[in-house]
């Protein structure tokens, strides 16, 4: 698979990673911890993205409570083969803990995920959100001070919108922004995505399916399929439920379908094809889920064809 250079960083990631934020748990959400896929399962689809040569896994501690953390590790030991591991933290770790981007407590929390993934340092080591009771200066300042410890490669901000960005790019440049986006999610166009290109930082998208929507999953009229995201945790997606979204969905579909692709394979390509994105996240929830990214490795947009898809949406 081909790799792109990480920002500024020495490191380069294959242009998917790894979402693991389904093992053990739905993302960060303490009701949904047990739930998503089992080690069993969750192995399963390390080994295949490995197969697929797949660099980058990515995580973060409260995803699943720690659970997609210790199945990494787990997985690390027992095929003996160390992926490029991106982590993150802010998030409690269960229902009232705590939570933020304090020194303290993100020493702590690094500390806890390197014993769970069994690993001296991580690749990338992300805020997962804005701790607006935490200076900048104190977060970014550890974030440094564990680069020069070794236990931290590079770190980045995830889930921060252009004022937050513009207020750690004062202090410092993170090297990587990782936010949602995709060709029905195009918020980070405006601002984010420039100042990304403006100052050199990788910018690396989540939900690239927007959550299942752009793979045709969601009927009109009809309850979500169960086990998908807009059954167990809609609330990010519930304003695109919409006879607007589903009318551009429409569109996407036949277009997808001249071009002889599914509509994640194009959904894909689509990111793929953005100058900006260095690598896009995928979270598969069996091995087989793999495979429109595969498909989309092989296909070409033009910036005029990527244009055209994303006014679709307008």
């Amino acid at each position: 698979m081909e790799r792109r250079q990480l920002g500024r960083t020495d490191l380069e990631v294959s242009r998917f990673t790894l979402g693991c934020g389904s093992f053990g748990g739905i993302g960060s959400a303490p009701e949904l911890f047990g739930h998503g896929e089992n080690e069993e399962d969750a192995f399963r689809i390390m080994d295949a993205a490995r197969a697929l040569d797949v660099t980058m896994f990515d995580t973060a501690d409260a995803y699943g409570g720690g659970r997609s953390e210790t199945a990494i590790g787990k997985w690390i030991a027992s095929r003996q083969h160390r992926p490029q591991i991106t982590t993150k933290t802010f998030a409690p770790m269960e229902a009232g803990e705590d939570h933020g981007l304090a020194r303290a407590r993100i020493t702590r929390q690094l500390e806890s995920s390197l014993d769970r993934l069994g690993v001296e340092r991580v690749d990338l080591y992300l805020a997962h959100a804005f701790d607006p009771d935490v200076s900048l200066e104190e977060t970014i300042g550890t974030f440094e001070g564990l680069i020069e410890l070794g236990l931290v490669r590079a770190w980045g901000v995830s889930n921060f919108d252009a004022d937050q960005l513009r207020s750690v790019l004062e202090i410092s440049r993170p090297a990587v922004v990782q936010n949602s986006y995709s060709v029905l999610d195009r918020d980070d166009e405006a601002a984010v995505i420039p100042l990304c290109t403006e100052f050199d930082i990788a910018f690396i998208p989540f939900s690239p399916l927007a959550g299942g929507w752009l793979t045709g999953k969601y009927k009109r009229g009809e309850p979500p399929p169960a086990g998908s995201r807009m059954a167990l945790r809609p609330g990010p997606y519930e304003e695109l439920r919409t006879d607007a979204t589903f009318a551009a969905l429409d569109r996407f579909a036949e277009a997808a379908a001249e071009r002889g692709f599914d509509m994640a394979t194009l959904a894909l390509a689509w990111l793929l094809s953005r100058p900006f994105v260095t690598s896009v996240i995928v979270g598969p929830r069996s091995p087989q889920q793999l495979e429109p990214a595969i498909a989309a490795l092989d296909v070409r947009l033009s910036p005029d064809e990527a244009d055209e898809l994303a006014a679709l949406f307008d």
